[in-house]
């Protein structure tokens, strides 16, 4: 419970959230519904309910719970969707930790009508239980209406132009407006890039290792104008920072949203450090706008929910009251964002002898991600990081769809063969796993500063494009901690420029030239140099990355047809290339020639069926 202090210091604000369109109000149940009424955007429900507070006697986020099923005749499709107490409606601005307005968040997926009924009960725990028994709490309770929503309006980048990033059992993770295949490239550190002091909380001066709560200032020049604030002009470097790595072609950042007996201390969705059940309502309001204004951007949102210091924090490991309620609230608040994915544990299991920590086994991971799949009313992305290896939790009636991989080799040699491993391991178990490598590298060095290393050779060859040859749907990048600007200091993204540039490289080779990827799959035994790459579907379509250049032999096998033979640099990118042979044809080995210039260093070879 936040103490005396920290609850009366928190006073309103005269800067209100301005919301977008009033869309109707209904007097008989006090129900407001806020947002641009669009497919893919985001509508808010907002009721008013029993006046409480986050210190309440009877906890709101408890004690009551709310639910809004949202139903489209035309497609008949429902989602049953978490709602929570809001305070005031406009905590974020405010700092408000009272008051009667409770939430619900949807996306909807389709135009025309969609019509929805409200649930709102009380009891003990009420929030984390399944049962008929739970009492009618009143207010909006048994309430119904209806909105209409037409098309996006939205184009370019923005997340609400594409629709929801949906996994559909494949390699690869697709949008489920546009139909569109996402890559993904960016920052996995710092991982505490939510500590930052311009959020309500104590956290910035509490002692509890408030050197690493971070400014962001460096990032403050990338705010523009017309950017989201909160209050009297907050939130400009963290709104900057997200937008910088927007600017560098970057769609992707990923951040821990509890850490209290990890290596930062200072991110966590609650009131303090002991109390599990009560959340910071404008704290978590004020994440909501940075959120918000990532998925306009384009911009993925990698929720770390634990790491492996926190994994026995609640319920001991288990997957009780408390761990039940974290879930819940974090997917109330943020589910409906289009483009994310819940991580359950960075470095999760019983491996790390050195941490004090509650060993968490195969069932039990198991058992959180079977919890977080049925509350989670759009089935997402469910992923967890590499502690103890994905052994046990393979297999179709599991409820993961993929891996957050991690590494630990300086030079990024093992990210390659690792994600095949991962891929051979989950096809073996009958499941198609999506597989990204989300801190590729070691925990000491990783992705070096560019004053440091600026031609990032290793990362770029080893890790980068070792990565998505071998059929990844992306990375996120990690800051070691042997180095300026590490995972838990680094306050300054132009730290690896010149690495982001070179990501952005990556990506356009495949975006630009709508390189089929959800066709291919990795066959380096198709090349003859030793330890290079190549992704294939194969008569069709190659991709060949060679990583010192040179001439090579591509294995057409009884593939016969004429290719064409086109070079990328991915050092500095561009278009396409010729170089002395431009086609191939026949089958067996063939030669792809040398590439057009700097002929000892990498290259990309693209090979297409004429």
């Amino acid at each position: 419970m936040k103490n005396f202090h920290s609850i009366i210091n928190r006073r309103p604000s005269i800067l209100l959230l301005l919301f977008t369109t009033l869309a109707s109000f209904s007097q008989e149940s006090n129900t407001t519904i806020k947002g641009e009424l669009k497919e893919w955007h985001k509508v808010t429900l907002e009721f008013e309910g029993p006046e409480s507070s986050e210190s309440d006697t009877n906890n709101p986020f408890l004690n009551y719970k709310l639910d809004v099923t949202f139903s489209h005749n035309g497609s008949g499709k429902s989602y049953k969707i978490p709602g929570y107490f809001a305070a005031d409606g406009n905590a974020a601005n405010t700092s408000a930790i009272s008051g009667k307005i409770w939430k619900v968040h949807f996306a909807p997926d389709e135009i025309g009508n969609w019509t929805y009924t409200v649930r709102f009960v009380k009891d003990k725990w009420a929030a984390v239980r399944e049962s008929k028994k739970l009492k009618s709490a009143g207010f909006m309770d048994n309430s119904e209406g209806e909105f209409t929503i037409a098309p996006t309006d939205k184009t370019g980048r923005d997340m609400r132009a594409k629709g929801r990033l949906e996994y559909v059992g494949e390699r690869y993770l697709k949008f489920a407006g546009n139909g569109e295949y996402f890559l993904k490239c960016g920052a996995d550190a710092p991982e505490n890039f939510l500590a930052y002091e311009e959020f309500d909380g104590t956290f910035h001066n509490d002692g509890q290792k408030d050197d690493l709560v971070k400014s962001w200032e460096a990032h403050e020049q990338d705010w523009n104008e017309g950017d989201p604030i909160w209050k009297d002009g907050k939130g400009k470097d963290i709104i900057g920072a997200v937008n910088y790595l927007a600017s560098k072609g970057m769609n992707v950042f990923s951040f821990i949203t509890m850490n209290i007996q990890g290596d930062d201390k200072n991110v966590f969705p609650y009131v303090d450090y002991n109390t599990y059940d009560r959340f910071d309502v404008s704290k978590l309001d004020q994440w909501e706008i940075v959120f918000e204004h990532a998925d306009k951007l384009g911009m993925f949102l990698h929720f770390k929910t634990l790491e492996a210091e926190n994994q026995g924090l609640l319920d001991n490991g288990g997957t009780g009251l408390y761990t039940k309620l974290y879930y819940r609230e974090l997917m109330a608040r943020f589910g409906h964002h289009l483009a994310l994915n819940w991580n359950l544990c960075e470095e999760t299991g019983d491996w790390q002898k050195n941490i004090r920590t509650f060993p968490v086994d195969v069932q039990g991971r198991l058992t959180l991600a079977e919890y977080v799949s049925n509350i989670d009313p759009y089935n997402r992305h469910i992923v967890i990081h590499n502690g103890n290896w994905y052994t046990g939790i393979y297999g179709k009636n599991s409820k993961f769809t993929g891996a957050s991989l991690q590494t630990n080799k300086p030079d990024f040699r093992n990210v390659h063969g690792s994600v095949l491993r991962i891929f051979n391991e989950a096809e073996a178990k009958g499941k198609t796993w999506a597989v990204a490598c989300d801190e590729p590298g070691d925990a000491q060095h990783s992705l070096l500063p560019d004053d440091e290393d600026p031609e990032h050779n290793d990362a770029r060859k080893n890790g980068l494009w070792g990565a998505m040859m071998a059929g990844a749907w992306g990375t996120e990048w990690y800051f070691g901690y042997a180095h300026p600007h590490s995972d838990l200091t680094c306050q300054d993204y132009r730290s690896r420029d010149l690495f982001w540039e070179q990501g952005k490289i990556c990506l356009d080779f495949f975006k630009d030239n709508e390189v089929p990827v959800e066709t291919m799959v990795s066959n380096d035994s198709l090349i003859s140099s030793k330890g290079d790459y190549v992704l294939a579907n194969e008569g069709e379509t190659y991709v060949v990355f060679l990583k010192n250049g040179g001439e090579s032999n591509l294995d057409l096998k009884d593939n016969s047809g004429e290719y064409s033979v086109m070079w990328y640099n991915p050092r500095i990118g561009g278009k396409l290339q010729k170089g002395k042979v431009k086609s191939i044809s026949g089958s067996g080995q063939k030669s792809l020639g040398m590439p057009p210039k700097d002929k000892d260093l990498d290259w990309v070879v693209y090979v297409q069926k004429k």
